[in-house]
């Protein structure tokens, strides 16, 4: 930063207090003369011996001389002067930039804190949301054993229910013909006591026709052995029927009522 403007000393303007012949080079007083010595041995020979008017002038041009080395080397001075100003100045300047750059890195320094902190802040938040993650993730492969377990439960149970449905549907079948079946049986309990009524009136009557009733008796046998087979059958379609729970059916007809 101090090597921005070095050749013009900062860029600054001279100091007011510079002679004229300085200001009017820019700033920049002119080159030290060299000093001459006061004792000059070269032109005392020469002027030894003549008048000392001319050693008067020697003296004056000596003088003059010396006067010549002052003003260059007040020159120097304002010239030293003048740097030292604009370098003075250069360095506020560099101070000023340095004070600004450091307020600079301290905002900086700030900011990176805050990033960091607002990194570290979400660093947090992304480990506890992958936590929270981790376990909705155990949580969902429970619930998926659950429904596949569920799947099966329900398959099997699906396959039992279509096979009561099965079971229920010829039962209900069966059950729907109990009215009929129970029709022919009071059919065949009516023709039976009207058989019996006449095997006894034919018994009482006709003696003759003992060989016939013989044979309507065998028959009377075999028709209430059908009924008994009929009953059986029928116990055993009530015996399902409770079994699979009770189902309404307005013909069903208590047959024991009619032993």
């Amino acid at each position: 930063m101090s090597g921005r403007n070095r050749g013009s000393y900062g860029g600054l303007q001279p100091p007011i207090n510079q002679p004229p012949f300085v200001r009017g080079l820019g700033g920049h007083a002119p080159p030290p003369h060299p000093p001459r010595p006061l004792d000059d041995n070269r032109e005392l020979p020469q002027f030894r011996n003549h008048h000392p008017q001319h050693h008067h002038s020697i003296i004056e041009d000596r003088i003059a001389a010396q006067n010549q080395d002052v003003q260059g080397l007040l020159a120097d001075n304002q010239r030293l002067a003048a740097t030292h100003v604009a370098l003075k100045q250069e360095l506020e300047v560099a101070q000023h930039e340095l004070q600004r750059m450091m307020h600079y890195i301290d905002s900086l320094r700030a900011e990176e804190d805050i990033m960091m902190r607002e990194m570290y802040d979400k660093s947090r938040r992304c480990e506890v949301e992958l936590h929270q993650v981790e376990a909705l993730r155990a949580d969902v492969q429970k619930v998926r054993a659950d429904i596949k377990e569920l799947t099966s439960s329900r398959q099997e149970l699906t396959s039992q229910v279509h096979l009561m449905t099965q079971d229920l549907g010829r039962l209900t079948a069966e059950l729907q013909q109990i009215p009929t079946l129970t029709a022919e049986i009071e059919n065949t309990k009516q023709e039976l006591q009207r058989a019996r009524a006449a095997i006894d009136y034919e018994k009482k009557g006709y003696a003759e026709n003992y060989e016939h009733g013989k044979v309507m008796e065998q028959k009377l046998v075999a028709m209430a052995r059908e009924l008994e087979k009929l009953r059986a059958e029928i116990a055993n379609s009530e015996s399902r029927a409770h079994a699979t729970g009770p189902v309404g059916n307005p013909g069903m007809v208590n047959l024991n009522s009619y032993e």
